[in-house]
């Protein structure tokens, strides 16, 4: 896992200096990365963005992808970035996107391609594999000690104050309000697929409609969905999440000789600890039935415990740099990463149909993915010229918001300077 020596620094240019400022100011030499431009749309935060780090700063993305630098981090919103990794791959720029690859089927058969046309690297930013219990179960199953995966567990459920939402999701067509309940699924599904190597065969979606929790809010989406994936060594993954009351960020794998999971509690990530147990007719020999413990880092303990989302943030910064180093695609690839965003996608139209199951392509495939590449289906306000019949947000099909709950939010987003609808 060491980072390769280089004598010069990866430069990097960063779009989006809200989530971004995170990769901009982990873009150092302790990952052989150098931040040197900075690229959003909104002015006033975009200019304090650039005083404070001291880079070139652009409003026009085309003239930002003009700028000397080798590498393009996406923290823009989550339903723009294929198009922006399209773009910057055509430029020559190596790539890493947030949260999700692509927002339509069609988006993820054109990112696959473009990678592969443009032979620079791919990375989904997706940081929950690299906590530090996330890294030790994955080191665990890879030890064989409780055999192959069966069933899964993932959970990302995470409320927020309706004040702090509101000010997150500025304007009414704002992605957040928006986005689908089964959309977000990469925080609870990556890890999953990083501790045991698999891949999803298949969806079924149920979507969990609650207007005592979205009614308040300028929201037209559900807060909450459950998510079955059929995985390609037949096992099967439930995923949860993802704003409903009651924070959770869980995750439990059962195999065939035994089982593990992160430990509940309070806080982001509970009290960061792992539990492992045995039936006692399968128990290894020497092997306790049953342990407990707070595991570290295999490296770098010291930087990552600095980083935000439990170190994710300068894991991803780090197995990017490292990966532009070795010419070698990252574990998080195009493939993986379009795989499991194309999960949210299936699973909101099996919750269309109550839970019908819908099968992925193979998207490393160009004989099954080609099925998919006009395939433009999608809820988002600026989709919505795409193609004809496109889904509501929410199984309660097209919402309108109070205008209470609109007056309220538009008080809050003029307060902190936002200027639009």
């Amino acid at each position: 896992m060491k980072t390769r020596k280089h004598s010069r620094p990866i430069r990097v240019g960063v779009i989006g200096v809200g989530r971004g400022s995170s990769f901009a100011s982990g873009a150092t030499d302790l990952v052989g990365m150098k931040l040197v431009a900075l690229c959003d749309t909104w002015e006033k935060k975009l200019q304090e963005a650039g005083k404070r780090y001291g880079v070139a700063t652009y409003t026009d993305y085309d003239k930002f992808l003009e700028h000397d630098m080798d590498a393009v981090v996406l923290a823009n919103y989550f339903h723009e970035h294929a198009p922006f990794a399209i773009k910057a791959l055509a430029a020559g720029k190596h790539v890493m996107s947030e949260c999700t690859c692509n927002a339509t089927l069609a988006e993820g058969v054109a990112l696959c391609r473009a990678v592969e046309k443009s032979g620079k690297i791919y990375m989904l930013a997706e940081n929950y594999p690299y906590t530090q219990f996330h890294m030790e179960m994955r080191r665990l199953y890879r030890s064989g000690e409780i055999g192959r995966v069966t069933y899964a567990e993932g959970e990302y459920n995470h409320p927020i104050e309706p004040t702090a939402i509101n000010q997150l999701s500025p304007g009414l067509n704002h992605w957040r309000n928006w986005i689908p309940s089964t959309y977000y699924c990469t925080h609870a599904l990556a890890p999953l697929m990083y501790i045991t190597d698999s891949l999803p065969l298949s969806v079924n979606g149920l979507s969990i409609a609650v207007p005592e929790v979205t009614d308040a809010l300028p929201r037209v989406n559900d807060p909450g969905s459950v998510i079955l994936c059929r995985m390609d060594n037949g096992a099967v993954f439930r995923i949860f999440g993802l704003w409903l009351p009651g924070h959770s960020n869980w995750t439990r794998v059962h195999g065939v000789h035994g089982a593990m999971e992160t430990t509940r509690g309070p806080g982001y990530f509970g009290p960061g600890q792992v539990r492992v147990w045995h039936d006692e007719w399968d128990c290894p020999t020497g092997t306790p039935k049953e342990r407990t413990y707070a595991p570290d880092w295999p490296e770098h303990a010291d930087l990552a415990r600095r980083a935000g989302h439990g170190g994710g943030d300068f894991w991803t910064n780090f197995e990017f740099a490292n990966a532009i180093r070795s010419g070698q695609q990252p574990f998080l690839n195009v493939y993986r990463g379009v795989a499991m965003s194309s999960v949210g996608i299936l699973a909101w139209k099996s919750a269309l149909q109550d839970g019908a199951p819908f099968a992925l392509p193979d998207f490393g495939k160009e004989s099954s993915r080609k099925a998919f590449a006009n395939d433009h289906w999608s809820p988002f306000p600026a989709h919505a010229q795409a193609a004809p019949g496109q889904p509501p947000p929410s199984i309660r099909g097209i919402v309108k918001p109070s205008a209470k709950a609109i007056a309220n939010a538009r008080k809050q987003w003029k307060q902190q300077g936002y200027q639009g609808k």
